[in-house]
């Protein structure tokens, strides 16, 4: 059994006009997700700004409602809990923010963020919670001494240092990693995604990785689920989609990927509008040259390889251009770490 079953996830947002606020149209944020991720894994989830990731991970913490969907975790419909029933439930799932310098509250010390968690779920009184909170802080590489210091004191990779060890208080199941490193500097992305693989592997959390970057993913995550306008268009083991990506838009993003090689993919004509529902015409005026692959039946995710699913009409059409960008030399590739 998954800890984590999404089934046809769908998050629209209204968009209203006029001085009644009438409905005039929905933004289609998210759009039928559906992935599982067991207990101790690590899936990435990837995509440009605006596909609908960050919504996604936000949708499964409750922090904003799905339209409709289904979502079980630990065995429990999550959906269905009513704020009361989920209240104690949230000490498995947490959540590591994007922003280090606004995800921590200014007003409070390093020891009081990240004790509050465990007084308020009852987990330790004050003394026995700064405690814990100085053991983390001390596994997450700061100094005990930090605990009295403000966030103001901080460099942006120990503000996320500091925001890990309070995800980590309350000893999650899962959490959502949002764009945890895209703040940092190079050398400070390193440091912090080495951090959360070894303490992936001392406690057996499972990580939702959020991120646009293909490399950062391709160093943590076993799993990769590629989004595109609200849907995932591409999910498979991820050195099977780095190594031979088949959906048009996962080649684009892998060669945008610096020091990835090949020929850098320029996407044709506009942005679909993401108010419009998925069709076959968001791929082909895109993708000219895939669109046979996206015409003639439906569009659904097809199994191109163990694990490995493409959303498509016709996969041999996008068997064999990738097969000829082989031969040509013209494929990106991501150098797994």
């Amino acid at each position: 059994m998954p800890l984590l079953e999404v089934r046809d996830l769908v998050k629209h947002f209204p968009i209203r006009k006029g001085l009644l606020g009438r409905e005039a149209g929905r933004v289609r944020a998210v759009d039928g997700v559906s992935f599982d991720l067991d207990a101790g894994e690590a899936l990435g989830l990837v995509g440009e700004s605006g596909c609908g990731k960050t919504t996604t991970g936000r949708c499964l913490l409750r922090l904003i409602e799905p339209t409709s969907g289904a979502v079980r975790f630990l065995e429990q419909d999550w959906l269905a809990l009513s704020r009361a029933q989920l209240r104690p439930q949230r000490k498995h799932l947490q959540l590591i923010f994007q922003d280090p310098y606004g995800s921590l509250n200014p007003r409070l010390n390093v020891g009081e963020a990240i004790a509050e968690p465990m007084i308020v779920h009852g987990l330790a009184d004050r003394a026995g919670a700064l405690e814990r909170a100085g053991a983390l802080l001390e596994r997450v590489g700061l100094k005990r001494e930090h605990l009295g210091n403000y966030p103001h004191q901080f460099s942006g990779g120990q503000r996320q240092r500091v925001g890990i060890a309070r995800a980590l208080a309350l000893e999650p199941k899962l959490i959502v990693c949002d764009e945890p490193v895209s703040a940092l500097d190079v050398s400070v992305q390193a440091q912090v995604l080495n951090l959360l693989s070894e303490l992936q592997r001392e406690r057996g959390m499972a990580y939702l990785f959020i991120s646009h970057d293909l490399a950062v993913v391709a160093h943590l995550c076993r799993r990769v689920a590629v989004m595109y306008l609200g849907e995932i268009v591409e999910t498979g083991p991820t050195d099977a989609v780095l190594a031979r990506p088949l959906h048009p838009y996962t080649q684009a993003l892998l060669s945008a990927v610096p020091g990835a090689g090949g020929t850098r993919i320029t996407l044709e004509g506009d942005p679909p509008s993401p108010l419009e529902p998925s069709t076959a015409a968001r791929f082909t005026g895109r993708f000219p040259r895939h669109a046979a692959a996206f015409l003639g039946a439906e569009l659904t995710l097809r199994e191109a390889a163990p694990g490995h699913f493409v959303r498509c009409a016709r996969l041999d059409v996008l068997n064999d251009l990738a097969d000829a960008d082989a031969v040509d030399g013209h494929r990106s590739t991501v150098a797994l770490s």
